[in-house]
Formats: C-alpha cells, structure tokens, sequence
C-alpha cells in the first residue's frame, strides 16, 4: 500500500516579516561569570575606593623613601625631633611649629622641611613611613601567600579524599584552631630571632587554617557535580580532576579569603613589633613606627598620627574591597 507523500518545495518556505523594532527586543548574548562579577565591582564605589587606595599607598610605598635625600636610617641630631613642615600646607597645621608655637626651622636654621617631621635621632619619617609601609606589606602578602597555597593544597585534599584522610587531616586543624593562635606565634617567634622572616614563619603556623577549612566545604559540595562524574568516566585522574576541574571553581571564595587575610597579618605584624617581638632597629614597620609615636604621643603627637592613618587606610582599604569582591563574586547578588 503506497502512501501519497506531498513534494517538499522551497516555495513551501517563507521568512516571517520582522517588525520595526523588534530587533531592539532581541535578548542580548549573556555575560560570562567573571565579566559580570566586574561590573557589580565597578558598580561598588566603597570597593573602587578602597582598589585605587591600596595602589596609591603601594606606589607610595616604593617611590616614597626615592623623594627625598634621606636613608631611613640616617642620623642627624641637628634635626631631632622636626615637627612637619610642607611648604603650601601649613594651613594644615604642617607649618614647622612645635607644641609652644616655635618654628623650629626658622629656630635652628635649618632650610630643608621633613615633609612628616623627624623623630629624636634626627630620621627623617617621610622616609621611615613608607619603608615600613614596604616591610608591613611584603610580611603580609607573603604570610598571605604561603596561607594560600598551603590552605587551598591542605583543603582540596582533605575535602576531595574524604573518608579517613579527611578525619585525620580535620583533628590536626581542631588541634591547631584550640591553640591560640596569638599564643603560638608569640612562643615561635621567641625561640627564633625576630626579624622578617621568623614573623612571616610565626604568622603562617596557623593562618592557613581558615583558608583550608572555606576550601574544604567548597570541594565537598563539588565532587559530587556531574562534571566531575564526567570527569572520571573520561579517565581523568584525581589530581587532574582537583586542579582542573574543582580548584578553578572555587577561585572566587579563594579571593575574598586571601583579601581578608591580609589586613589580618597587617595587624599581627604591627601588634608583634608594638610589643617589641617585632623588627629590630633601624629597619621600620608601621608597627614600630607606631610603638615610638606610642611612647611620646604627649610632647611629638605627629611620630604616631602618620603611621596610625596609613596603616589605618591600608587595612580598611583591603577590608572594604574584600567586602566589593564578596558581593561581586556572589552569584545570589546578581539581581
């Protein structure tokens, strides 16, 4: 029995007339992840304050100690203890007088200003600020780095593995979170000589504990995704599926710990050096800065206003871009 089958002809075809306007309706191509995080970034003014204050102060911080012709360390007790002085600024209060309303220059003859003053062995603090600015930055984005690396390594494994690699690896990370932490990094630093490297060590012991602890939660919601099912179907081995499958998906918490982790150990540094188990002298940090401005806050108030307002400005700077970065990378904040 033969079926009639109607001829399929192009003539059987015809476009649908478009009408006037309706292109403008037309959905547009959707953004990609990171390309809508950055603009819910570049919407936040408190996150693009505190981005464009962490690159001024970071520029400072390297082209600073070159603007004058004063080492951090010179000695010079003809300009011991120099109130501030910027010529076109004394309406601030920057005019070169002391507490009695002397002007000290003029005093003592002396021509060239310090911009931020001097402390009593005659260091010029302009220079001393931004070299401790220096110092307190690479010991925070190093101890920053090494939380890093260690946190994202410890807690992928830990979370990807489960079972009792995961048990075994959690009570080392209950043992150390029982331990005081501030504890810990006092007694390290006391049996090594303070210095830059024994604090980056001190702070690192157990700063990497909360990074692990937010990427391990991230993997055990993720290893049981499909992708990562594909994944194994297609042969791919366990190291391949954490660090090119799962790490990649967790970038985003990764970078709002890490920008929270380092006004963390901004301040830890400057409280150890305030307590003295800091940076040795001459070098500086803003938190030695801070411990000199400390003692003679009463007779020299500006040797711990600078300081205090630019490491001040640094942590609340990384605090509120944190926040921007939270909300950026928070796909439920989308709308």
């Amino acid at each position: 029995m033969q079926h009639s089958r109607e001829e399929i002809t192009k003539d059987l075809f015809v476009f649908e007339p478009l009408e006037e306007g309706k292109a403008e309706e037309l959905p547009e191509v959707t953004k990609g992840y990171w390309r809508e995080a950055f603009d819910r970034l570049l919407k936040n003014k408190g996150a693009l304050f505190g981005l464009v204050t962490i690159i001024v102060m970071t520029i400072l911080a390297i082209v600073g100690p070159m603007m004058n012709d004063y080492h951090y360390d010179d000695q010079d007790l003809l300009r011991s203890n120099l109130p501030p002085l910027v010529h076109g600024l004394e309406w601030l209060g920057l005019d070169g007088t002391n507490a009695s309303g002397v002007n000290v220059y003029e005093e003592n003859g002396i021509k060239e200003a310090a911009w931020f003053g001097t402390d009593e062995f005659g260091r010029d603090l302009w220079t001393r600020i931004w070299r401790g600015t220096q110092i307190s930055l690479f010991i925070a984005l190093m101890a920053a780095f090494l939380d890093l690396v260690i946190g994202v390594v410890y807690g992928t494994v830990s979370g990807f593995y489960g079972g009792k690699v995961d048990d075994i690896m959690q009570r080392i990370v209950e043992v150390l979170t029982g331990i005081p932490n501030l504890i810990l990094i006092i007694l390290f630093i006391l049996i090594l000589e303070p210095g830059i490297t024994s604090i980056i060590l001190a702070m690192v012991i157990t700063g990497w504990v909360n990074m692990s602890r937010i990427v391990r939660g991230q993997i055990l919601q993720l290893k049981g995704q499909e992708f990562v099912l594909a994944s194994r179907a297609l042969g791919v081995t366990n190291s391949g599926i954490m660090w090119k499958h799962l790490i990649p998906n967790v970038v985003g918490p990764i970078i709002v710990t890490l920008m929270f982790t380092i006004p963390t150990a901004i301040f830890f540094e400057a409280f150890l050096s305030f307590i003295g188990l800091g940076l040795q002298p001459p070098l500086a940090s803003l938190g030695t800065l801070i411990e000199d401005g400390y003692q003679e806050m009463r007779y020299f108030a500006y040797k711990l206003i600078f300081p205090s307002i630019v490491i001040s400005a640094i942590m609340i700077s990384f605090n509120v871009l944190g926040d921007g970065l939270r909300d950026a990378l928070d796909p439920k904040m989308k709308k």
